[in-house]
């Protein structure tokens, strides 16, 4: 990616969020101590858009810069006819129009996918009502743990998942808390099969992919289902990774 390009990207998250932190910008964009001091020198000084604080943290001031220039007068004014001076006024008071969000945005994001091993045999040995009632007992363990370490469970896929770590809320260690949601998943499956052996004589393995990189997450889907999906070659690596896992372990 150039230089601009990532330029505009991280202005427009810092215009979005309005505080981030250098270390979050690190994780996300993966720079480098180089190329962010380059990053900050065109923002806090040539463009004058930021501000630093404390060392650690970047700070929006472009709406405050763009406000106090309107605010101050011209050098010179042409008098106006008390019709447009009132016009002028009214414009002046009224707020700036914002922007509408990018249907789209660039992120650094986990994802994780999860399955259950051999589910087309364990839905042949149970009863369709008995199937569903383990499967969503099944989900509704591991989505317990992924909420725990606030990751995003964006689509149910039959009896598997897929999960967001870094959207909708993003965290500096979020690669960390998808192998510990993952790790916590196969340990809280241990306890959910003790109990599905006593009372229906199985046991569920489970599989976990997880991989990190740059998506673009955005809605997706057409009138009446629309979702926001992660789209790039994350997730797809993410998938192909839960594949070649061996049954009730974590690769990432």
């Amino acid at each position: 990616m150039t230089f601009d390009a990532m330029l505009t990207q991280i202005i427009a998250l810092l215009q979005r969020e309005k505080r981030v932190s250098y270390r979050a910008l690190k994780r996300r964009f993966a720079l480098d101590d180089e190329y962010l001091e380059d990053l900050k020198d065109e923002m806090i000084k040539a463009k004058r858009l930021a501000m630093d604080e404390e060392g650690s943290v970047l700070c929006w001031t472009g709406d405050t810069v763009s406000e106090q220039a309107v605010a101050l007068p011209p050098a010179t004014t042409t008098p106006q006819p008390p019709a447009a001076q009132a016009q002028s006024s009214l414009q002046g008071a009224l707020p700036s129009p914002v922007p509408p969000p990018p249907d789209a945005e660039r992120r650094q994001l986990t994802v994780m996918f999860c399955d259950l091993v051999d589910s087309t045999k364990l839905s042949s040995q149970l009863d369709p009502e008995d199937y569903r009632e383990v499967v969503r007992a099944y989900q509704s363990t591991c989505t317990e743990v992924i909420q725990r370490f606030d990751g995003h469970v964006a689509q149910l896929l039959g009896d598997g998942l897929l999960v967001y770590f870094g959207y909708p809320q993003a965290h500096e260690d979020d690669a960390q808390r998808a192998v510990r949601a993952g790790l916590g998943m196969l340990a809280a499956l241990g306890d959910l099969n003790s109990r599905l052996q006593q009372a229906k004589g199985i046991q569920l393995a489970l599989r976990v992919g997880i991989h990190t990189g740059l998506v673009v997450v955005g809605e997706m889907g057409g009138a009446g289902r629309q979702e926001q999906l992660a789209l790039g070659e994350v997730p797809n690596i993410a998938s192909r990774i839960e594949g070649l896992a061996a049954p009730n372990t974590l690769e990432h």
